[in-house]
């Protein structure tokens, strides 16, 4: 049986996945009932179409003009421009000149709300208690104390496209991601990795219509970049941030605890531990203490399904098909979870992570099956698993010599051993 050229496998892989890519935005433009999905998918449609021709162009041996016009790493900076940037500027602009709420997608003005009531209470949760009525979806808040900070520019200085809690979002995003670059010394990305990070309509989509799980992402990517360099203690913290934000990175923080122990001991523990647990207290006590009930209402309660309202949050995902058979099926589906999270604990007591990488896999893999199994759960939460797996592609990935180690190693002897490199001391 004749095998199939590897170059050509990975560019028939491509336009399967830019296939996949383009029918989901195809979807949006032409059937979707917000009219933020239509814009998104209307001008993203164009890079996902260039990318499935050129990698079938590419496969069956056609050579396209130009390094441009060949280069994998085209199509994902089309989408880029085309799904993130573009519709960002053109989302946020209609905004600010209709003045209009956006409500079919509330993350952002929700954030904002909270910001909001931050400034004039000392607490981004309302309470209920004076609401004489049972409270709605639209009366909830359902993230940490530290997600209000992306709103604080428009409570403060008011409505306008610069104060969008969105362009807040992907400005920490786009400064995190850079910054756990830097920290890894500006790897070699790999075009999959991109594809998984970039050019998946989540992350796209996601950049341009909401975004506020872009910086939890990318500060979750940042501390495992930490982690990565030793810095264990500012790796708790910045994980700390993250959780502040929103729940769902928890089990990065688990994750990377156990890396830590693993990687640097005790010691390493003991700093990481420190840094994080002070994080939680610093950015959580003094909300907590403004209104207790509201904060466990809103920010724990809402999210796992067992608040006063229900989370609009229904996409078909097994744990919420699960959910839906009524008080059993809610049960059941909150067994499944406690099950996987014992599963993740025999998995990383067996077998701990002792790299960067390693982490980031274990991470992706237990958010992907968290978010699979939840009973309130949607699509755009599978942002986490793409950018974690994209992170451990980038980390595993093999990376060029810099010139001074290369010079080194033509003058070695015959029967000297390449230099190994050093792991970093912890902070």
């Amino acid at each position: 049986m004749r095998r199939i050229d590897p170059r050509r496998r990975t560019l028939l892989v491509d336009a399967v996945a830019y296939l996949g890519f383009a029918a989901f935005a195809g979807t949006s433009a032409l059937w979707s009932q917000f009219a933020d999905y239509r814009i998104w998918g209307s001008l993203v449609l164009a890079a996902y179409l260039f990318g499935v021709t050129q990698a079938l162009l590419l496969a069956f041996g056609v050579r396209l003009p130009g390094r441009i016009a060949g280069s994998r790493w085209t199509p994902v900076g089309l989408v880029a421009a085309l799904g993130m940037v573009i519709p960002l500027v053109v989302l946020v602009l209609r905004r600010a000149a209709t003045n209009h709420l956006w409500s079919e997608q509330p993350e952002v003005w929700v954030v904002e709300r909270g910001a909001a009531l931050l400034l004039r209470t000392g607490t981004p949760y309302a309470s209920f208690a004076f609401l004489h009525r049972p409270p709605t979806v639209a009366d909830y808040v359902p993230y940490g104390p530290a997600m209000a900070v992306f709103g604080l520019p428009r409570a403060i200085f008011g409505p306008s496209a610069v104060t969008d809690a969105r362009v807040m979002f992907a400005l920490v995003g786009i400064g995190a991601i850079a910054l756990a670059l830097r920290l890894t010394g500006y790897p070699v990305v790999p075009v999959r990795a991109l594809q998984l990070a970039v050019a998946c309509p989540l992350t796209a989509l996601t950049f341009a219509i909401a975004g506020d799980d872009l910086p939890i992402a990318a500060l979750t990517v940042l501390a495992i970049a930490l982690l990565h360099r030793g810095r264990v203690a500012w790796s708790g913290t910045v994980i700390a941030i993250a959780v502040s934000m929103k729940l769902i990175a928890g089990p990065a923080a688990i994750v990377l605890a156990v890396a830590v122990f693993g990687m640097w001991g005790m010691l390493g523990l003991r700093r990481f531990a420190a840094a994080a647990g002070g994080t939680t207290l610093l950015l959580t006590v003094p909300v907590c203490l403004v209104d207790p009930t509201a904060f466990i209402e809103q920010v724990v309660r809402f999210p796992l399904g067992m608040g006063l309202a229900h989370s609009p949050a229904a996409s078909p995902l097994p744990g919420q098909l699960i959910s839906r058979l009524g008080p059993v099926g809610h049960g059941t589906a909150l067994a499944l979870l406690a099950g996987l999270a014992l599963a993740m604990a025999i998995w990383l007591y067996r077998r701990p992570p002792r790299t960067a990488a390693a982490a980031a896999a274990r991470i992706a893999t237990g958010l992907a099956a968290a978010v699979l199994l939840a009973p309130a759960t949607r699509y755009g939460y599978l942002i986490y698993p793409c950018v974690l797996l994209a992170t451990a592609l980038t980390l595993r990935a093999p990376r060029p010599a810099p010139i001074e180690e290369a010079m080194i190693g033509a003058g070695r002897g015959a029967g000297e051993a390449p230099a190994i490199e050093s792991i970093p001391m912890i902070d």
